[in-house]
């Protein structure tokens, strides 16, 4: 199954709510996951420009982007960024394709 890397920042009002009521989002989130096919591998809080990370896997592009755009339209997140990862094989693979394309860089 597709991975994705998730990244999400909250609003204040998001945080204070939490703060008054502190809760696992990563649990909490996960049924919703799991309602579109997926599962959370891993979620953790973080400092810096996003305050949760997780490690998803998803049926599709589509699932992935129905559960960031419910986030999303909630109310509670500022910014949702999704991004699609590849394993090593699967790089390898594109690696061998590229070598491959008719691609030629300008001159």
């Amino acid at each position: 199954m597709p991975a994705y890397l998730l990244q999400v920042a909250y609003t204040s009002e998001a945080w204070a709510a939490m703060v008054k009521n502190p809760q696992d989002r990563i649990a909490m989130v996960a049924p919703a996951v799991e309602g579109l096919g997926g599962r959370v591998i891993a979620g953790y809080f973080a400092f810096g420009e996003y305050d949760v990370v997780a490690l998803l896997e998803m049926p599709d592009n589509v699932s992935a982007a129905a559960f960031a755009i419910a986030a999303a339209a909630g109310g509670a997140v500022k910014a949702v960024k999704t991004t699609p990862l590849m394993s090593s094989a699967e790089a390898m693979e594109a690696s061998r394709k590229a070598a491959g394309s008719a691609y030629r860089p300008p001159q």
